[in-house]
């Protein structure tokens, strides 16, 4: 299966490249950047490896014509060029971009219309079992429970909450039958007051190199429940999101998350 990589030339990408060298099935057909010194250069190169004779392109568009599928780490303006070109050309996408906004989601919406898109908050395998299990305890624990979602990232991260934090604060909304948006705290300061019954918390922190930690919090009169997920290296990620596009090999259009790829 011919996959390309956009934004090939930052830290995932450059994970992505690796994976898809390395996974049986795979052959990397190609990476895009649109402004890098790195356009020009071999993608066996750029990763530490001997040249594969495909240099970082700058023509997105001719991209996809050329590939079966295209991963997607980048930025939420690009995802939403990019599902648009998915949709022209009629090819897997997989995103794993974070903060992909409004219209970014309408984009993705209207690719899935002629193209099978993969899009979820988080590409790891164990992140999504941890999707799963948020959302079955928090259907089963019900109200008396308070929920908190903690996270940590690396310094250099945008965004906060994580997407990945989202993801669970949707898996856990969706688990006890309400909207996200309706009971979300996403920061604490000064004279809050009582917590109100159903709340479900955010809380963020930035430091370091960390790759991504993740802890959800049930908490009641008399127990607590923690479920965790911590990254050590961004090839968890590039493996789910390189199995991803995999499973998108004569998959019919449509809209996708990690769990339909994983069967959860």
């Amino acid at each position: 299966m011919k996959i390309g990589i956009v934004g090939c030339a930052g830290r995932m990408g450059r994970a992505l490249i690796q994976q898809v060298m390395n996974t049986p099935g795979c052959t990397l057909a190609g990476g895009t950047e649109q402004i890098s010194p790195a356009i020009g250069q071999d993608l066996g190169v750029l990763v530490g490896a001997k040249p594969i004779g495909i240099t970082v392109g700058n023509d997105t568009a001719k991209l996809f014509a050329a590939v079966d599928a295209v991963i997607d780490f980048t930025s939420a303006a690009a995802t939403a060029r990019h599902a648009a070109l998915a949709g022209e050309y009629k090819k897997g996408l997989v995103v794993g971009t974070t903060g992909v906004n409004a219209d970014g989601l309408a984009a993705l919406r209207d690719a899935a219309k002629t193209a099978p898109i993969v899009h979820a908050p988080n590409m790891s395998v164990g992140v999504n079992v941890l999707f799963a299990l948020t959302e079955k305890l928090a259907a089963t624990l019900g109200p008396d429970y308070d929920i908190d979602i903690l996270e940590m990232h690396h310094r250099h991260k945008v965004d906060a909450p994580s997407g990945t934090a989202l993801g669970l604060g949707e898996a856990a909304a969706k688990g006890r039958g309400v909207k996200l948006g309706d009971v979300a705290r996403r920061t604490r300061d000064g004279q809050t007051g009582a917590r109100p019954v159903g709340e479900i918390g955010f809380a963020t922190l930035r430091g370091g190199d960390v790759v991504g930690d993740h802890t959800v919090m049930f908490a009641a009169d008399g127990e607590r429940i923690e479920i965790s997920h911590k990254a050590s290296s961004r090839s968890i990620f590039a493996r789910g999101a390189v199995r991803a596009a995999l499973w998108t090999k004569g998959r019919g259009p449509g809209l996708y998350s990690m769990r339909d790829v994983l069967g959860l």
